[in-house]
């Protein structure tokens, strides 16, 4: 006899072990219980829907107040934006270092230890660790308020959870909505129209801007589909049946608005990486994608996140969901070919080559790019003019702490991590493939501690001023 073990089935295999004969069936299922973890989730519930939104409404407080209070011991998470610097459609852009040193470090101490002392020592900021999810034992798609209310604005479609909300601060997430630059229309500027673009305005939007099939690319793009948490089954986390996502309720208007959720394609849960959703802009000038799934194509992207990613990577659980399988030759192509358009947005200070123009440019920001392509060595990795080299690269983080659990999360070694383009990097906080970096104070200084670089305080200011005119 074999049996499949679930924890929630203990208070029933106990009844169960006071009828004659079931004593057998307890003690092969705790025998179960003590086999390896799966790959696979549960395909079916042991609670019906009702008793499931209970039990998280009431643990929710909980939940959150645990994760915020790890947000608050590591973070600045006050509103103090930067003087005179915005994104492109004027939202402020938050300065300075936000991640929490320990007690009587700075950041000139701990730049002058090696890896080896600031591991044994345990002093390692907080805010440099992996960033866990919210729950990160559940994990799943979760978006920021503004947009939940804009798409049940638009589109009467719900994207709230009754178990989570979501965590970073407004003011450090991107603008919205943010402007749109196509890479065949740049006589256009913004084409949004200062619009969150959804199913209800796309045609309006873009007819007789784009070509029929970048336009029913588009029209795919706004079009929700099931997902893990967003579907019509009864273990779902809206309190309705959700009709899905789209891929624009994460990359709004072809960019992000800092939605989160958990890579699919890492087991066990606690490893699994949280996702800073990252910018659909200038993909037409990438070579991989995905921070680690190094899919080579954006085709392959389009597909996968449809066919896999939007179910954690399992697709047993897609087929009993109601998975969307894209036709390659048309819909893929479609999709793929709109996304294709999405251009940075304009950097006035640059030329052709993507270095700033001498006579438009401050002196910090030329001191900036100086070290850029010298003493710092980004440009090792980030070459102009996109800023970036299309390759993946491991920073072993992991050398500066030792392993440890964070609130569900294992922190240990993340692995080679594409090389995202800075190409308009103000306009995409906050910052890494899982959001850890608030702004780009915070990754300078990371940086400056994984490269051992020794900058000093001018010149990690002067580094900022040329990421800012990127």
């Amino acid at each position: 006899m074999r049996l499949l073990f679930h924890s929630a089935w203990v208070p029933r295999l106990m009844r169960l072990a006071a009828l004659p004969g079931a004593a057998a069936l307890v003690v092969v299922a705790v025998a179960q219980s003590q086999q390896k973890p799966s790959s696979y989730a549960p395909v079916t519930g042991l609670d019906d829907f009702k008793t499931v939104v209970a039990r998280m409404e009431a643990a929710k407080p909980q939940i959150m107040k645990t994760h915020m209070d790890l947000l608050a011991e590591r973070y600045d998470l006050s509103d103090r934006p930067a003087k005179g610097v915005t994104m492109s459609r004027g939202k402020p852009v938050q300065e300075g270092v936000r991640v929490k040193l320990p007690p009587g470090m700075t950041w000139e101490k701990l730049a002058a230890m090696t890896p080896e002392e600031i591991r044994e020592k345990d002093l390692w900021p907080k805010g440099f660790l992996p960033l866990p999810h919210p729950n990160h034992a559940e994990g799943g798609m979760l978006f920021p308020k503004h947009h939940i209310d804009e798409i049940k604005k638009q589109e009467v479609r719900d994207l709230t959870r009754f178990d989570l909300d979501y965590d970073l601060p407004a003011h450090f997430l991107p603008e919205y909505p943010p402007p749109i630059y196509l890479t065949t229309r740049p006589d256009l500027g913004d084409v949004s129209q200062g619009q969150v673009v959804t199913l209800m305005n796309y045609y309006e939007l873009f007819d007789g801007i784009l070509n029929p099939k970048q336009l029913e690319g588009l029209r795919l793009l706004v079009t929700p589909f099931p997902q893990q948490q967003f579907n019509q089954t009864d273990d779902r986390r809206s309190l309705l049946p959700s009709r899905g996502v789209t891929c624009f309720d994460c990359h709004v208007n072809g960019h992000t608005n800092g939605a989160t959720h958990l890579v699919g394609d890492i087991r066990p849960q606690e490893f699994r990486h949280r996702l800073d959703t990252p910018p659909l802009r200038g993909v037409n000038i990438q070579r991989l994608f995905g921070s680690q799934r190094a899919l080579k194509s954006i085709e392959d992207f389009t597909e996968f996140e449809q066919r896999a990613a939007y179910f954690d990577g399992d697709p047993v659980i897609a087929t009993k969901k109601g998975v969307n399988i894209l036709e390659r030759g048309s819909q893929v192509h479609f999709m793929a070919e709109f996304q294709a358009l999405l251009d940075f947005p304009p950097a006035p200070k640059l030329n052709i080559y993507g270095r700033l123009d001498e006579q438009k440019a401050t002196e910090a920001e030329l001191r900036g790019q100086e070290l850029f392509f010298g003493k710092a060595q980004c440009a090792v990795c980030h070459t102009p003019p996109y800023y970036t080299d299309n390759l993946m690269h491991n920073l072993r983080a992991e050398r500066f702490y030792k392993p440890q659990m964070v609130n569900g999360r294992m922190a240990s070694a993340d692995g080679p991590i594409k090389t995202f383009p800075l190409r308009g990097i103000k306009d995409s906080p906050p910052y890494l493939h899982d959001g850890r970096l608030l702004t780009l104070e915070d990754t300078v200084e990371f940086f400056n501690l994984i490269q051992e670089l020794k900058l000093t305080s001018q010149e990690k200011q002067d580094l900022v001023a040329f990421l800012r005119a990127l």
